[in-house]
Order: structure tokens, then C-alpha cells, then sequence
């Protein structure tokens, strides 16, 4: 159990550092991160940043956690699932936005850099449940 909760902690607090970091060099590059939204001026801040990767990759980690136990089925399916939803939500959050075009690659970026964290995460607990497995089979 407390492997599965530091790789938890390290993939999300990976997410969060990657994405603050690229976030700040998105506004040294001239970035605004403004954007209109219900008519109405908003901005993406560092905290959006940081929960619209940190939320969403701890939900479907803590899944890959609980479920894995299942089958490698598990696994293999949030190996390809979670990296889609990364890249996916760049077309359904991103592009349609009036946001300028230094902001529309940061906040890209950000997608993207949640693949390779997602896949070393999500490899991570399935060795884990797997040797797990093979522990209870041996004492068995």
C-alpha cells in the first residue's frame, strides 16, 4: 500500500513541478493566459494549472491502484486510455479557446507532458500488483 501512495505522490507532484515550470516559462515568453470565457474575461493561473493536471491524474491513478489487482487488463488499458485523455483534452480544452498562441503551446505542453509521467506511473503499479501477485502465489 505505501509504494502505491509514493508513486501516487511522486507522479502527481511530478505533473504539478513540470507544469508550474512550463506555465512560468509560457509567461516570460509573453504568454497572457487570458482567455474569454462566458462572455467574460478569465485567466488560467498557476493553480489551474497545477489541479487540471494534478486532479485528474490522481483520479486515474488512485483507478489504476484499486483496479489493478483485476488483471493486467487494468494496465494495459491505462496505458493507452490515460495517455489519449492527455492528448485528447488538448483538442477539447485548448484549441477552441481565444487564448493567444504562446499560452495555446504552454498550456499544450502541459498535455503532452502528462504522457511520459502517466506511462512510467501507470508501469510502476503494475509491477507492483504483479509482484504482489506473484508474492501471494509463492506464500500460497
Amino acid at each position: 500500500m505505501r509504494d502505491r501512495l509514493l508513486i501516487l505522490a511522486a507522479g502527481v507532484g511530478t505533473a504539478v513541478v513540470v507544469n508550474e515550470i512550463l506555465y512560468a516559462v509560457g509567461r516570460a515568453a509573453g504568454g497572457t493566459f487570458r482567455f474569454t470565457s462566458s462572455g467574460a474575461a478569465a485567466t488560467v493561473d498557476g493553480v489551474t494549472v497545477a489541479a487540471f493536471g494534478a486532479v485528474p491524474l490522481l483520479v486515474g491513478l488512485v483507478a489504476v491502484a484499486l483496479l489493478s489487482p483485476l488483471g493486467e487488463g487494468v494496465v494495459r488499458t491505462a496505458l493507452v486510455v490515460g495517455p489519449l485523455l492527455a492528448i485528447g483534452t488538448i483538442a477539447l480544452m485548448t484549441v477552441p479557446t481565444d487564448l493567444d498562441v504562446t499560452s495555446k503551446v504552454t498550456l499544450a505542453f502541459c498535455h503532452v507532458t502528462l504522457v511520459p509521467i502517466i506511462l512510467v506511473a501507470v508501469r510502476a503499479l503494475g509491477r507492483r500488483t504483479a509482484a504482489r501477485s506473484r508474492a501471494r502465489v509463492g506464500a500460497g
